[in-house]
């Protein structure tokens, strides 16, 4: 079975203090989930139209886990503390299995 992705690219932080807050519900929330953090935060080495900002690399066992993670009602929660703190592309990628 394919293992399941969140990808977040964060194109801008407009409030800090908003992210800190959505961090502490949502690493909880996310690793409840079954999900495990590879990347958050690191250097970065942008090309062609990318941007050299944070991101966050996150696996599940699986692909329908990762978007169950992501409408979870703990997962909510953080998303609301988050609401317009940061500009982000979030997406949810199915893996090669």
């Amino acid at each position: 079975m394919p293992k399941g992705y969140w990808v977040s690219v964060y194109r801008t932080i407009s409030d800090p203090e908003k992210l800190a807050a959505y961090n502490k519900l949502a690493g909880p929330a996310v690793k409840a989930a079954g999900g495990r953090t590879f990347a958050r935060g690191g250097r970065v080495v942008a090309h062609d139209a990318g941007i050299a900002e944070r991101t966050v690399l996150i696996e599940f066992d699986s692909f329908e886990q990762a978007v169950a993670a992501r409408e979870s009602a703990a997962y909510q929660e953080a998303l609301v503390v988050l609401s317009d703190g940061v500009e982000r592309d979030f997406r949810i990628v199915e893996g090669i299995d």
